[in-house]
């Protein structure tokens, strides 16, 4: 995984081709690079960002932010009632408490 200005960038090698390809996947809009040598990627990757950006501000558009802080989760009726019992127990309110179990998963 890469990362420039937030935006995120997941690699992968095609041997036959013998490249690197990547997208970043942390927005909805469409991103790709490509490198031959890991230099080659890295900077393909951050041009491609410059240039996403620029396009947007040329056609007046606001460039998608990666991260905006929401996160949606489907859950099933009785995985939702036993969030809502565990928030209300723990004295949070859900978001919080979500935030509170997921902060404390990903530490590492």
């Amino acid at each position: 995984m890469m990362e420039y200005k937030g935006y995120l960038g997941q690699v992968e090698f095609d041997d036959e081709a013998s490249i690197f390809h990547g997208e970043v996947v942390n927005i909805r809009d469409m991103i790709t690079f490509q490198g031959q040598s890991v230099a080659e990627l890295r900077q393909a990757f951050e041009e491609s960002v410059e240039d996403y950006l620029e396009f947007c501000a040329e056609r007046g558009e606001e460039a998608e932010q990666p991260f905006s802080g929401r996160f949606t989760v489907q859950l099933s009726p009785e995985a939702h009632r036993r969030v809502i019992l565990a928030a209300t127990k723990a004295g949070k309110r859900v978001d919080s408490w979500v935030a509170d179990v997921l902060g404390q998963a990903t530490q590492g």
